[in-house]
């Protein structure tokens, strides 16, 4: 018997339930043994007005030789949000050679906007990395962009563009598995949110009632329940459903707790309900 590693490249944030916060309980939750890479190290999340942020990207490449120099290795690598092209670049370099099962969230934007602190070269640069993809995680605008095509006109999208998205990013990993999440379809009258499921040409829809406003490191719960799903070799739209579901939940108790959004989701009391 072995338990798995995941090396886990995203930013560390104090207090706001986002990036590897929330992805680490939840992934080990799942047996997976998580190995932190840190892209950032926040006091709160950006979406505080004050916050404290030490850019990790100098220190990045050390951190990765000691890996190399201690004969590590990972099951899978996971990647969310990276700050700068340099990022990338040290990301690209570090999959290269890796046998890991490569996760990709590629953390750009959302409701059709890239986020300010992306470039157009960083946008160009996160392309690259769907190479190395076994999987990928965007939303709808990041999705778009992967691509280099229009965000749909009130993110609102017909099922069959979405098929032929999906496939498009698809084509260009390796793995043939991509999840558009939290979509609009236009069939649907508004009350539900849609993750399109796309592994290996097989499509499926996992969709839930819409709750609530959109809150801090949903997306990073989301993803979590995914990529360590996925690596204990579970069925992609079941992860999805899995991911879902407990999504909804986390929501529904924020929302009875009146929790402002900035604090994120109160995942914790539901935990041991993922193993």
């Amino acid at each position: 018997m072995k338990q798995k590693k995941l090396a886990l490249i995203n930013d560390i944030t104090g207090f706001g339930r986002c990036s590897v916060t929330v992805e680490l309980p939840i992934i080990s939750a799942l047996k997976i043994q998580v190995c932190p890479l840190p892209t950032a190290i926040l006091s709160v999340h950006t979406g505080y007005k004050n916050y404290f942020m030490d850019d990790f990207t100098d220190r990045m490449n050390a951190y990765i030789k000691s890996w190399r120099l201690n004969n590590l290795e990972f099951d899978g690598i996971a990647t969310g949000f990276l700050g700068s092209a340099a990022q990338i670049e040290i990301v690209s370099n570090f999959l290269k050679n890796s046998n890991a099962q490569i996760l990709i969230d590629p953390v750009m934007g959302d409701h059709g906007k890239i986020y300010a602190s992306y470039t157009r070269e960083m946008c160009i640069e996160m392309r690259k990395l769907l190479h190395f993809a076994d999987l990928v995680t965007p939303n709808l605008t990041e999705a778009c962009e992967l691509l280099n095509i229009p965000y749909p006109a009130d993110g609102i999208i017909s099922d069959s563009d979405l098929a032929t998205m999906a496939a498009n990013i698809a084509a260009k990993t390796r793995g043939g598995q991509v999840v558009i999440t939290g979509v609009n379809l236009d069939a649907d009258d508004g009350s539900n949110i849609t993750n399109f499921v796309y592994d290996n040409g097989k499509i499926n829809f996992v969709t839930s009632k819409k709750l609530g406003s959109d809150r801090s490191g949903t997306g990073d719960v989301f993803f979590a329940i995914v990529a360590a799903s996925i690596m204990n070799c579970e069925d992609l739209t079941a992860a999805v459903r899995k991911a879902a579901d407990f999504v909804t939940k986390c929501i529904l108790h924020a929302e009875n707790l009146n929790l402002p959004w900035n604090y994120g989701l109160p995942f914790e009391e539901f935990l041991t309900e993922l193993i």
